[in-house]
């Protein structure tokens, strides 16, 4: 499945053969429990009565591992009771922290998962502002937003990069990207990752990262998360960015992770960086992620 080009991070990857071999392995089947339609008692009465049988994440009380192949198929997907979501998928919105009454933009939110996700922990109370540049992926969008209840959520579809001028109180850059950290689930797209690519994606993904915090209100806070292992699509993104934002240290119990690079291949990212983390396959069971948690600056006179 391409370990061949995983060689370039066995330095900076622990345990780097117990990751090889995670990658190899299928991913469990997670959904997350859609508070704003059912409670978690409610939820796990509903499997218990069918005979599904589940684990619950011990990160997350919302999150469950489902001993069955289908989800999709249930009913309680249909009505928007839980959403099918890669379990360390549901860690940006954790970390953006959103409260109800505040704006918040996500900025490349098809297929929606991350933005109901932020509406159901806002309680439906605000505004959720779900953007992605593709008229395509805005057709899934508004579907899993209507499905899962997410009535305070506005979709639009701009450019990342030159979305129109407003104040939102946080935001959400879930960037594309080379998406390695997917390789579980999708194991051809190792074979479309490259170091040229991930330097073409660089560009993109800065330019959206500085646009969200350009939107975001002195103060506020964004999140920039990736599912890439490749530093030129994380620190080396984060990075270029300080000169506006500051980096925030965050943990979450129960959730294995590995900090950020302090540099890679000669480019010195800073020590600040350290504060971002990874999270590959091989410590939680799941797909492979970047997280960073970023302060917008108040400049002089603010």
């Amino acid at each position: 499945m391409g370990h061949e080009h995983l060689e370039r991070y066995r330095d900076i990857i622990p345990d780097f053969s117990t990751f090889l071999d995670f990658m190899s392995r299928p991913l469990p089947v997670t959904v997350r429990i859609n508070t704003l339609k059912t409670s978690v008692q409610e939820l796990l009465t509903r499997l218990d009565r069918a005979g599904i049988g589940y684990e619950r994440m011990r990160w997350y009380p919302l999150g469950l591992r489902l001993d069955m192949e289908r989800p999709g198929r249930l009913m309680e997907f249909q009505m928007g009771l839980i959403h099918i979501q890669e379990e360390i998928s549901m860690l940006p919105p954790l970390v953006l922290d959103p409260q109800p009454g505040e704006r918040v933009l996500d900025l490349c939110a098809a297929p929606g998962g991350k933005a109901a996700q932020i509406s159901m922990q806002m309680s439906n109370r605000g505004m959720v502002v779900a953007n992605d540049s593709s008229s395509a992926r805005i057709v899934p969008l508004r579907a899993n937003l209507e499905r899962l209840g997410s009535v305070n959520a506005v979709v639009t579809s701009y450019d990342g990069r030159r979305f129109p001028q407003y104040t939102f109180d946080r935001a959400l850059v879930d960037a594309s990207c080379s998406s390695e950290g997917t390789a579980r689930r999708y194991p051809g797209v190792i074979a479309r990752c490259s170091v040229k690519r991930s330097m073409d994606l660089q560009s993109l993904q800065v330019s959206l990262l500085r646009r969200a915090i350009e939107l975001t209100r002195p103060g506020g806070v964004i999140v920039y998360s990736t599912c890439t292992f490749a530093p030129e699509e994380n620190e080396g993104v984060v990075s270029r960015v300080l000169d506006i934002a500051d980096l925030e240290s965050f943990t979450i119990p129960g959730l294995q992770s590995s900090p950020g690079l302090v540099s890679w291949n000669g480019v010195d990212y800073g020590e600040e960086l350290l504060k971002c983390r990874r999270y590959y396959p091989h410590q939680n069971d799941t797909g492979g992620f970047f997280v960073a948690k970023l302060r917008r600056r108040f400049s002089a006179g603010e």
